[in-house]
């Protein structure tokens, strides 16, 4: 499968149970596919993607970049924004870093691959470079272990190319 910056895509199971994270999302909910990650490829290393978790709990995240913007003037953890018809937060602050081997299947609505329009990947796609370089200087805005699971992927590609 070739994966592309800017669609959808489900994780499979061996990610989560290989990388040991509890602040990640769990891959599943209810018997069913954890909704879905929004990926973008890591300026550094092609072959690695950052996904971006999507929540329709749109209310929820509302209230939250509400009040990040009141107390900082702006939020980069998480971007409001419409996906597959409806209101969606896209989580930047639930960001983690993955290689195409543990890609399950991209997202599809209606037999095509979904996808949003290009000024909020825009605003995702900054968020996390925002986020990231505040990471670097030692602010951390994810809750996953990022630096961890990086390490973990580019040992991965390592492994399977030799």
């Amino acid at each position: 499968m070739i994966i592309k910056e800017g669609y959808f895509y489900h994780i499979k199971d061996e990610y989560f149970n290989e990388v040991k994270d509890s602040s990640l999302m769990s891959n599943k909910e209810n018997g069913g596919y954890r909704p879905h990650f929004f990926a973008i490829k890591d300026t550094n290393n092609d072959k690695i993607f950052w996904m971006i978790p999507v929540s329709s709990k749109y209310e929820k995240y509302n209230s939250f970049y509400e009040s990040q913007v009141q107390k900082y003037g702006k939020c980069t953890k998480v971007v409001l924004g419409s996906f597959a018809g409806a209101d969606h937060a896209f989580l930047v602050q639930n960001a983690f870093p993955v290689i195409d081997y543990y890609f399950d299947h991209i997202h599809t609505r209606f037999g095509q691959p979904a996808t949003i329009s290009q000024d909020t990947a825009k605003k995702i796609i900054q968020c996390l470079k925002s986020n990231l370089a505040m990471r670097k200087r030692g602010v951390n805005l994810f809750f996953a272990d990022i630096e961890r699971l990086y390490k973990l992927m580019s040992e991965k590609l390592t492994t399977i190319n030799e």
